[in-house]
């Protein structure tokens, strides 16, 4: 079996490697995974009262004796709205959307827009809502000069009021509570997305953005255009399952799909998807009640108290709970997307499968990768005008990914070391498809034995990406004392260990892509 790898692969094809090799590759991922989980277990149980004084653990419920992590904000504030709207409100959608299609299908469009839009009012209230109209008017009367930079500099000025602390505090006054503010924060940096997708897509091709069966219309260049750009605008906006936190579709998909017929199918379908939904968000709630991943990372005390296993625990299972997490929000927003007719992203990769910054930035928030693609990375010049115009679109993709999440010190950090990691890995790519390097590989190396060769290069990359990764979702210190611990301090004692499991891993990914 002969195939070629999509991610951080030079250019030669990869073989299959023996099955009892693969099979001691598997056998030591998972139970790596299990010891390093079950150590991190350990020390969250014997640090547990200590960690309940500081963080004021909640009383577990999925598993019976045992507290819970409250401190990942992310997953305790969509678990709250879900409970206490949004779940209830996504099911409405759904119900509405099939009676739509059964009674009035040519309003169906129209009547999901009108749903949306008083979902939006009802949770974010009148200034919430008038917020975001206002995003909404001043990126279409933008976009009417069909300049994409004009629109891309409008879009980045509203981008960066949402980091304007005067504007925070006007915004915080119209709610009693934080949650609802920053429910309003997530959905306007979204609706943003949303706004520079139709705006340029609206500069490059206005037939389509404006609606392709309503040429007569878009001839006429008067108000009745406008009104008729801002419901095509509004509808792409309001489309209440990806509306709060995506994932992102681009408008082009989005108006291609979303006229089609609603989709047949089956109560075994909804029921098998409403079931993975649940299995996953059960797993999350598990590694919670398992695991304080979540309280000691905060803490830089614990960090240099955990023992090495318990280390490699900590950056395991923070990764794999991001990656959890993100199945749920999207999984079951994705479930509905599906019944309405249209193909949203693919669900995240596993992490533990990633090897190389790559394939993660491809396959993790496929959504996101595409917009990033379509309007910053291509129409920059992309890899089709030479390695600067490359370095360069690739610099700026990172960095407005960085400004978007909100520009702090650790995005920073993040951006920087994704940036290079994807560039010390194309640059490694290229030299070693080089014609005579790749010669020299060829005659001297069998292609079992290149495949092996790639499986130690990505390890080393998969370190890197982690560290990355962990400056992302804990922060500056937690990153900082990675670093130390494990490739200063320990580079002969922890490093090497764990490049090594991070080769089993890479070999899993390897072997996942040649399928």
């Amino acid at each position: 079996m002969r195939k070629r790898p999509a991610s951080m692969t030079p250019q030669w094809e990869l073989v299959s490697l023996p099955r009892w090799e693969m099979t001691a590759y598997w056998m030591l991922s998972f139970s790596s995974h299990l010891y390093s989980f079950y150590q991190l277990h350990r020390f969250s149980k014997e640090h547990e009262v200590s960690l309940d004084r500081e963080v004021q653990l909640e009383r577990g419920f999925l598993i019976w004796g045992f507290k819970k992590d409250p401190t990942d904000f992310e997953w305790s504030f969509w678990n709250e709205w879900a409970w206490q709207s949004l779940l209830w409100s996504l099911i409405g959608h759904a119900l509405l959307s099939r009676l739509a299609d059964n009674f009035l299908p040519q309003f169906r469009l129209a009547v999901l827009t009108v749903y949306g839009f008083l979902s939006a009012g009802w949770l974010l209230g009148v200034q919430g809502l008038t917020l975001l109209m206002l995003h909404l008017s001043i990126s279409l009367v933008v976009a009417q000069l069909r300049s994409p930079i004009l629109s891309w500099f409008c879009s980045l000025l509203l981008l960066s009021t949402l980091n304007v602390t005067a504007l925070q505090d006007l915004q915080r006054g119209w709610y009693t509570s934080e949650d609802q503010y920053y429910l309003l924060l997530f959905s306007t940096a979204v609706c943003i997305l949303r706004c520079i997708s139709f705006s340029l897509e609206l500069c490059w091709h206005p037939l389509q953005a404006g609606g392709a069966n309503h040429c007569s219309h878009l001839e006429e260049k008067g108000l009745k255009t406008l009104i008729f750009q801002f419901y095509k605008l509004a509808a792409y906006c309001f489309y209440h399952p990806l509306f709060y936190n995506g994932p992102i579709v681009t408008y082009r998909d989005f108006s291609e799909q979303i006229e089609k017929p609603v989709c047949k199918v089956s109560a075994a379908y909804v029921l098998s998807g409403v079931l993975r939904v649940c299995v996953w968000w059960c797993l999350a709630e598990f590694m919670i009640h398992f695991m304080y991943m979540h309280s000691i990372q905060s803490n830089e005390t614990y960090l240099e108290m955990l023992p090495a296993w318990a280390l490699g625990g900590l950056a395991l299972a923070l990764v794999q709970f991001f990656y959890i997490k993100y199945l749920v929000l999207f999984g079951a927003v994705s479930l509905l997307v599906r019944l309405d007719g249209l193909e949203p992203p693919k669900l995240p990769r596993c992490v533990s499968t990633m090897y190389s910054f790559t394939g993660m930035w491809r396959h993790f928030d496929v959504g996101l990768y595409k917009w990033l693609i379509r309007y910053i990375y291509v129409p920059l010049g992309g890899s089709h005008h030479g390695v600067f115009r490359k370095l360069f679109s690739t610099a700026l993709a990172f960095g407005f990914v960085c400004f978007w999440h909100g520009c702090h010190d650790y995005l920073q950090y993040w951006a920087v070391l994704n940036w290079v990691g994807v560039l010390v890995e194309n640059v490694l790519a290229l030299v070693l498809s080089s014609r005579p390097l790749r010669h020299i590989i060829v005659r001297c190396l069998s292609p079992r034995m290149q495949r092996r060769g790639l499986a130690l290069i990505s390890a080393l990359s998969t370190a890197f990406l982690i560290l990355s990764n962990l400056f992302f979702l804990g922060g500056i210190h937690v990153g900082r004392i990675f670093w130390k611990r494990v490739f200063v301090e320990g580079w002969s004692s922890v490093a090497v260990p764990m490049v090594a499991f991070l080769y089993c891993f890479a070999q899993v990914g390897i072997e996942w892509d040649m399928r």
